[in-house]
C-alpha cells in the first residue's frame, strides 16, 4: 500500500521567513493529506512544549508525522567537525523519537569546493575534492559516521533514510555504495525524484530496491534551481515492480504559491499512485 504526504519544504524554500509548520499542517489536512514530512531547519524550536503542540496537531487533524528531514554533512577531513555532525544526527534521532516520527532524511554531505549553491547546480551537482583528498576518503567518513548513528538509531526506533542528493549520492552507485557499506537495516534509501539530473528513470530503477522512503518532486511555476518534467506514472510502475509499500511525500520546489500548487500536486500524485 502506497500512502501520499507532503513535506513542509513545500511551503517554504529556505526564503525569507520560515512558514509555521502548524500552518503547512493545517493546509495539507484541507486538501485531504494525512502525511507531514517535517523540514527540521523550518521547526520553531525544539522544546517539549513546541514538539507536543506539533503531536497534537497532527492528531487533531488526522495526521501521521512521516519524516524529520535534517541537514548534515560527513564529508570533512577533520574528524572534529565530523564528530560534530554525528552529535547533530543523534540528536535529530532523537527528537524525531520525542515526534513520533519513524523516519529522517540524511545527507552524505559534500566537498563544498564549489561554494555558491547555485554555480553547485549549474554544475549539476558535481564538485571536485579537497586538494588531498580523493571521494574515496569521503566514502570512508561516510560510512564510518553513519555507523557511530546505528545505536542511538536502534535504541530509538528511528530509521535513517539516505537520499540521492548533492555530493557523494548524487549517483545511485554513491548511495549503494554507503547504505551496502554500512548494511544494517537501520539505514534504507531515500528516493527523491528530481535529484538526478541525468538519466532520470534509469537512475531511479537502480536504487529503487533500497528505497523506504519517497520525496517527489514538483515545479509549478517553475523551479527555484532548475525545473525537470517527470512521468509518475512510471515512476509508480517501478515502484510497484519492486513491491514499494510506504509514503510519497511531496516536495512542491516550483516558485507558484503553494496554496494553488500543492493541491495541483497532490491530485497528479493520486493519479499516479491511486
Amino acid at each position: 500500500m502506497i500512502s501520499l504526504g507532503v513535506s513542509t519544504y513545500s511551503y517554504w524554500h529556505f526564503k525569507g521567513d520560515p512558514t509555521p509548520i502548524e500552518d503547512c499542517m493545517d493546509h495539507a489536512a484541507s486538501i485531504g493529506v494525512t502525511g507531514v514530512e517535517i523540514l527540521h531547519r523550518q521547526m520553531a524550536s525544539e522544546d517539549k512544549g513546541y514538539i507536543q503542540k506539533l503531536k497534537r496537531r497532527a492528531f487533531l487533524n488526522g495526521q501521521s508525522l512521516i519524516c524529520l528531514s535534517i541537514h548534515q554533512d560527513f564529508v570533512h577531513p577533520d574528524a572534529e567537525i565530523r564528530q560534530q555532525h554525528i552529535d547533530h544526527t543523534i540528536r535529530c534521532i532523537e527528537l524525531a523519537y520525542d515526534l513520533g516520527i519513524p523516519c529522517i532524511r540524511l545527507n552524505s554531505g559534500r566537498w563544498k569546493t564549489i561554494a555558491s549553491f547555485d554555480d553547485l547546480m549549474d554544475a549539476r551537482g558535481n564538485e571536485p575534492p579537497l586538494p588531498g583528498y580523493t571521494d574515496d576518503d569521503a566514502f570512508h567518513w561516510c560510512i564510518d559516521s553513519v555507523e557511530k548513528c546505528l545505536p542511538a538509531a536502534e535504541k530509538c526506533g528511528v530509521t535513517m533514510a539516505l537520499e540521492n542528493h548533492w555530493g557523494l549520492t548524487r549517483t545511485p552507485e554513491g548511495v549503494l555504495r554507503v547504505i551496502e557499506g554500512v548494511n544494517s537495516e537501520w539505514l534504507v534509501g531515500l528516493m527523491d525524484t528530481g535529484n538526478f539530473r541525468e538519466d532520470l528513470y534509469e537512475n531511479l530503477e537502480k536504487m529503487a530496491e533500497y528505497v523506504r522512503f519517497v520525496q517527489a518532486k514538483m515545479y509549478f511555476g517553475g523551479g527555484e534551481w532548475y525545473t525537470q518534467e517527470i512521468d509518475y506514472k512510471r515512476v509508480a510502475e517501478m515502484l510497484r515492480a519492486v513491491n514499494y509499500s510506504g509514503w510519497i511525500s511531496l516536495e512542491m520546489e516550483g516558485k507558484e504559491d503553494p496554496l494553488t500548487a500543492v493541491p495541483k500536486s497532490m491530485e497528479i500524485l493520486r493519479a499516479a499512485f491511486g
